[in-house]
Formats: structure tokens, sequence, C-alpha cells
């Protein structure tokens, strides 16, 4: 199973979850390919993900399976190249466009499943990750907010608008109908609210709905398979409606504000695990 990721020194606590999760829960070779870069903006300064961190994450694939492999990949080169110029200072960080340039680099496979660092691999997704894909650029789950504002034809809600944190990629199928290129054009000239996002769902040519139990982004439920920890809205109390982010590697809260003990067991063994990104 190959995995893609990509990030700074802040994706580093997530991955590490991520990993442990898709361990738990798979007997499948996992080979995971980390895309990151240094860069800076006029408003920050950003750190890549660390050498150190993908060793120790390495030392984990390995230890569950000899042939489980890790490679972290420096896309600098690449981003300066092609800049998201127009989406630079947007409330995602640069990092978050770098999947947009697995299409050229000659290491990503044909098939790949890229997850956000907010994600937890809950069940088994074998099935999911070999389905065929043939004539297919990507699969993905509806946006669960999106879906209701974001509609393909102007006049008929046709609920097409996917979640881009957790894509099963046809990377021959993406080089075949420039899809990544268009995309970087896009996020390059036009400025967005969810920059690659929009840029994704309004370029793609053919793109397959998986069922929600794939990326849950809401609330999990009984058959969730991947839980997807992104910011959400509440109406609480009614009429005021305000967000809520809770991310995995924030234990407290995930207990205290989202009352879930679901993964008690796996974020224990992350927090004993913590340190050693670090050292």
């Amino acid at each position: 199973m190959n995995i893609l990721f990509c990030g700074d020194s802040h994706a580093q606590d997530g991955v590490l979850i991520t990993t442990l999760s898709l361990l738990k829960n798979t007997d499948a070779e996992l080979h995971l390919y980390i895309l990151t870069m240094y860069t800076h903006s006029e408003k920050k300064n950003y750190h890549p993900f660390s050498k150190h961190a993908a060793d120790f994450i390495r030392s984990l694939l390995v230890k569950k399976n000899p042939k489980n492999t890790l490679e972290l990949i420096d896309c600098s080169t690449l981003f300066i190249k092609e800049p998201p110029t127009a989406n630079m200072n947007s409330r995602f960080t640069p990092y978050a466009m770098l999947r947009l340039f697995a299409d050229e680099l000659p290491q990503i496979p044909d098939r790949i499943l890229y997850l956000d660092d907010d994600i937890i691999v809950r069940q088994n997704i074998d099935d999911f990750y070999n389905q065929d894909i043939s004539g297919v650029e990507f699969v993905g789950v509806l946006d669960y907010w999106g879906r209701f504002f974001y509609h393909h034809l102007k006049f008929r809600k046709v609920f097409d608008y996917v979640n881009s944190g957790m894509l099963l990629l046809n990377m021959h199928e993406i080089r075949k109908t420039g899809l990544f290129a268009k995309v970087r054009h896009m996020i390059q000239v036009k400025k967005m609210l969810l920059p690659d996002q929009a840029a994704l769902n309004k370029l793609a040519t053919s793109k397959r709905i998986a069922p929600r139990i794939y990326n849950e982004q809401y609330k999990l439920q009984p058959d969730t398979r991947i839980q997807h920890f992104t910011t959400s809205f509440r109406f609480k109390p009614f009429p005021f409606i305000h967000t809520l982010t809770v991310k995995p590697w924030d234990v407290e809260r995930v207990h205290s504000v989202l009352n879930l003990h679901e993964y008690d067991k796996l974020l224990n063994e992350y927090l004993a695990l913590r340190d050693n990104l670090n050292k």
C-alpha cells in the first residue's frame, strides 16, 4: 500500500499517529512518501519535516515488516519553480500544496493514497485501496460542509465536491490528463478560499465518489473506516455558529471537547513515542 503525506515539521506528530493507525489495521506492505521543502513567506518561516522524524517513523514501519519503506522527498526546487503565488498567504500553509507536485516525481507510483496528517485509519481499508481505478483521476469522499455549497452544475444540486484530505490517486491518469499541472497553474493566478481543493474539484474530468465511511469529517460513526479531524461548525447555542478544531495529537481535547475515547490505546502509544520525533 503506497501512502502519500506532505507537510513541514508541524506535520510530524500527525504522520506518526496516522502511521501507527495504518500499522494497526493492515498487514499489507506499506510504502510511505513524505513531501517536504525549505521555504518561507513574508509572514512566517517554516521548518521542513525533519530527517530524524522520518528515520524514526521508518524504524517503526520496518519493525512491523522489513519490507516496509519510507522516503522523505525534498520538493523545494519544484515549489520555487511553480509557487502558488495567489494563495501563498492563505490560512493553509504552502506545504498543503506539495501533493500537487506528485506527477513531477518519478518515484511516486501509479496508485497512491494521499492522507492529511489529521487522519486516523480506524479499520482495514485494503478493499478501498485495491479497487479498480482505471480511467479515474482520483477517488474521494464528499466534503461534509462543502457539498451543501458547491455543486457541479449551476442550476442542479449535483453533490460532487470532494474533500481533498483523503484521495486515492491514479497517477498514471493524472499525468495523462495533466490535472495536477492545471491545478498548479490555477492556484498561481487565482485566489481561492480552499485553493487546491477547489481547483481539484473544478478541473478534474474523472473522479469517483466513495462512501462517507472512508473520510468521516464530522462525527465518528459505527462503520467509520477513516476519521478525518477537520475543522467543523457547531450550532451551540442556537442560532450562533462557531468553528471547532481538535486534532488527534491534542489528546486532552480529544477527550474533553470531543468526548472521544475510541482511540485511547493508539493515542497512548503515540504519547509514549512522541518525544522520539524531536530528539
